[in-house]
């Protein structure tokens, strides 16, 4: 039984996988390189700086902003996912790490009105190094008083699960976001909708 969850926001809070890779994907379009959106789903769970790192992109800049810009257009398309209000409405001395930034989080999360239910929020800007490294779970758990022991990082991507177990914690992999299973033998909790969490709670 955990004491603690913390949660990624997306493919976890949020259902923004199809915006985050469209957008991506016109932004890349617009300096011309064209992939498919497949190809772009190794973006997902880690810094925008990251991903475009591993791609042939010149100017990270111009690109980056045009993403972000192009995100927030399709925002009105982005869904919380049925049941997470429910469940966080239930919890007490939650938290939130994500690799948005600041930016992103004030275009992609805040308007959702989700804030209201967590104790501490770390995103990509608060911390140096990024998910899969465990610092950012580290400071939410220090902001949060909590042991990592009795702590469940909740979230859809290998990063995630990644850093969770570098940083201590148990990693429960949401099912409903990550649709899928393999690569993740080593998450301690399969939860396939939000309301499981309540389980181990």
């Amino acid at each position: 039984m955990y004491k603690t969850v913390i949660f990624d926001v997306d493919g976890t809070l949020l259902d923004t996988e199809r915006v985050v890779l469209q957008a991506l994907r016109v932004a890349l379009g617009n300096v011309g390189l064209h992939y498919e959106q497949d190809d772009l789903r190794f973006a997902l769970g880690i810094t925008g700086e990251k991903a475009l790192a591993q791609l042939d992109v010149k100017d990270r800049d111009a690109v980056m902003a045009d993403w972000f810009a192009m995100e927030a257009k399709l925002n009105e398309e982005v869904e919380v996912f049925d049941g997470i209000v429910e469940v966080l409405a239930k919890l007490d001395g939650i938290g939130v790490v994500t690799s948005k930034n600041a930016g992103e989080m004030e275009t992609g999360f805040y308007p959702f009105d989700l804030a209201q239910y967590f104790d501490a929020i770390v995103c990509a800007s608060d911390t140096e190094n990024h998910k899969p490294h465990p610092d950012p779970l580290l400071r939410c758990m220090a902001l949060l008083g909590v042991d990592p022991a009795t702590t469940l990082y909740v979230g859809d991507a290998t990063y995630d699960m990644a850093c969770a177990h570098a940083a201590g914690a148990d990693f429960g992999l949401a099912l409903w976001g990550a649709k899928r299973t393999d690569g993740f033998a080593d998450a301690n909790v399969v939860l396939e909708k939000p309301s499981d969490i309540l389980k181990y709670i």
